[in-house]
């Protein structure tokens, strides 16, 4: 009876799984301070998406690990780089599963930071937006179907959308994080993809955790750009971001469960202070009672398998 009625449902083909891909194998295996979450070649990448599609989640979100990287993100924007050539092995053997890349400088900088830093070690948001966009088109070109800008930039959403229509690319979507705060929650992930920044922080360029109305403005700018998905990130502390981005728009609504909300629960669980499966079903109805359509979560897989059909 409980299960006739209930209100809201976790469906497993809204959950996208977050992967790790890195350029040199040495770098690949588990990620210590992500308890079950790995590194990933190119080709065990495409073997872990095939684990993930027999389980019915068809959607993953790349982030590129790089062999070198410099001050101007350039591995980035290269049509052989990690990212791209992972897109390419995973459509060509996996086309129905929906690629979703990732898009910042932060793994690619030498600095760490999410754009390019200037002479007075401010980042540029312009020159930023230019790198962002080439690097675009070279996911497109490499068969991604989702592109996720995660930079805060202002004004990339626009033009990266210009770009992608100019060269044909009209049914890449554009997935924004459109309000991503300056959030403590991101450590585990600064270990996983090794984007810690050398100087000072991303306070210039993410939200501030305290607001909540220029969140909606973020979203609002986003979806005027050309947004098809606008993000909310993280997602624990902030659901009613979720939901007043629910109550204000009729777009798609992603929401990040992030590294450090994964961690957190894990290791209460290991410590046998919590049920982590019955705490992670209700963490993503969480998700979804907020008003959340697409969950990006590290339990995809996990949560997928424990509710297979048998």
């Amino acid at each position: 009876m409980r299960a006739l009625v209930r209100e809201h449902q976790i469906e497993v083909s809204h959950l996208v799984q977050p992967m790790f891909v890195v350029e040199n194998a040495r770098d690949a295996g588990p990620i210590r301070s992500m308890p079950g979450v790995h590194r990933y070649t190119v080709e065990s990448a495409v073997q872990e998406v095939g684990v993930l599609d027999a389980l019915d989640v068809r959607a993953v979100l790349l982030f590129g690990i790089p062999d070198t990287k410099d001050a101007v993100a350039s591995s980035n924007y290269d049509p052989n780089g990690v990212v791209q050539r992972a897109a390419r092995a995973i459509k060509e053997a996996f086309g129905h599963v929906i690629v979703i890349a990732d898009l910042c400088n932060c793994e690619y900088t030498s600095h760490g930071h999410c754009g390019i830093v200037d002479e007075r070690g401010e980042v540029d948001n312009d020159a930023t937006v230019e790198i962002l966009v080439r690097t675009a088109l070279t996911y497109a070109r490499s068969g991604v179907d989702v592109i996720a800008p995660s930079d805060m930039m202002d004004g990339r959403v626009r033009a990266i959308r210009e770009a992608l229509d100019s060269e044909g690319f009209e049914h890449v979507a554009i997935m924004a994080y459109s309000a991503k705060y300056a959030s403590a929650f991101y450590g585990p992930f600064r270990e996983a993809a090794d984007s810690t920044p050398q100087f000072g922080d991303r306070r210039s360029y993410q939200m501030d955790p305290p607001n909540a109305r220029e969140a909606l403005r973020e979203i609002s700018l986003d979806i005027d750009e050309g947004a098809d998905i606008i993000m909310v990130k993280p997602g624990m502390p902030y659901l009613d971001i979720v939901r007043a981005a629910r109550d204000s728009f009729d777009v798609p609504i992603a929401v990040y469960n992030v590294s450090g909300e994964y961690s957190m629960l894990k290791a209460a669980a290991q410590n046998g202070w919590i049920d982590e499966d019955r705490a992670v079903d209700e963490l993503l109805t969480g998700f979804v009672r907020a008003g959340a359509d697409v969950i990006i979560t590290y339990f995809a897989k996990d949560y997928a398998a424990r509710h297979a059909p048998h």
